[in-house]
């Protein structure tokens, strides 16, 4: 009997109010995964409903009407792109999980030649954007600045112009399912656990419908989950920062000395006086802005609440299973 026709690959799609694209995306998807390069492998379709708000939850039921090899999990409310992402890989039963947008900017078709590098060895296969149709260039060089800033300063390596579309294995799933941390970066995560992995360029198509829910003040919260969840180089910063407004007060302090046993102590100096105080008081607060931060999420951490809460799911298989069905992962947490 061929092995492969015993695989089971997954593929997550993480969907919020993407009830317009929906369609669409499941044609494609369904045509590529079953094109001749994937014959013989059983594949399953995992949409998350991350709490959408327009018709995504009666499309996905009609997607799953018409194909049994779609499954749906519906969380309680929305709780980000990135626990959908967790939640979907949980709920994933295949030996390699292809994550995936449902607004068709990454292709489906480039799936068989992730499933390719994955059959040569490699347990992380990501696309990687040549192009950005549909992005901004604010856009761009933000995500480009970015990426330099954490190669630089971040614990781990993040690969260039990288996004969530990526097939990892079955040991790389098991291995993230090991990170119950709150405040997830999953591209962080990714690169954390290591594995062999290779980059396949692609050129990113502007989105199929509707407008994109990652505001930059969203983008922007997503970057600081990166930089505090991989590096303490903020407080490294602040403390480096301290100690040269230390040195330069204290030099200051000196002068101020000097010039008062010479030349007498005038009433003077009211605009400088006033400059230093605001500016010792600016980096003082923007200090304690970064201790803030780090503290924040130690807080959330020790509350060790769930990552996200099922309200319902519908397996791949036909059936039906609300939020009290036994969990494939022990980290999935049901509804009371």
């Amino acid at each position: 009997m061929d092995p492969m026709a015993q695989t089971l690959l997954s593929v997550v799609i993480p969907a919020f109010n993407e009830a317009r694209s929906l369609a669409a995306f499941h044609a494609r998807l369904g045509a590529a995964m079953r094109s001749p390069a994937l014959a013989g492998y059983r594949w399953e379709a995992v949409y998350v409903d991350d709490g959408s708000t327009d018709a995504t939850p009666q499309r996905l039921g009609a997607l799953q009407a018409a194909d049994p090899r779609v499954a749906v999990l519906r969380l309680s409310r929305n709780f980000g792109k990135e626990i959908a992402i967790t939640a979907g890989l949980d709920h994933a039963g295949g030996e390699a999980v292809i994550l995936i947008d449902a607004d068709l900017q990454d292709p489906p078709e480039l799936i068989p030649t992730l499933v390719a590098r994955w059959r040569e060895g490699f347990d992380v296969v990501y696309a990687q954007r040549r192009l950005r149709a549909g992005d901004s260039w604010l856009k761009r060089r933000t995500a480009h600045a970015f990426y330099r800033l954490m190669q630089r300063i971040g614990r781990v390596r993040l690969p260039e112009n990288a996004g969530d579309f990526r097939l990892i294995s079955r040991r790389v799933v098991l291995a993230l399912q090991r990170l119950p941390e709150q405040h997830r970066f999953m591209k962080g995560l990714f690169a954390w656990v290591g594995f062999a992995s290779i980059a396949v360029p692609y050129d990113r198509a502007p989105r199929a419908a509707g407008a994109s829910t990652f505001t930059y003040w969203r983008l922007w919260n997503l970057a600081l989950e990166g930089i505090t969840g991989f590096t303490v180089m903020p407080l490294k910063v602040a403390t480096y920062a301290g100690l040269v407004v230390a040195i330069l007060a204290g030099l200051y302090g000196v002068q101020l000395v000097a010039r008062t046993l010479l030349f007498g102590n005038p009433v003077s100096g009211y605009p400088s006086l006033m400059a230093v105080i605001l500016f010792l008081g600016g980096v003082q607060l923007l200090t304690l802005g970064v201790i803030g931060e780090y503290l924040g999420r130690i807080f959330n951490e020790t509350k060790r609440r769930p990552l996200y809460i099922v309200d319902q799911f519908l397996p791949a298989d036909g059936g039906d299973a609300d939020a009290s069905a036994a969990p494939r992962s022990t980290r999935i947490t049901a509804a009371p």
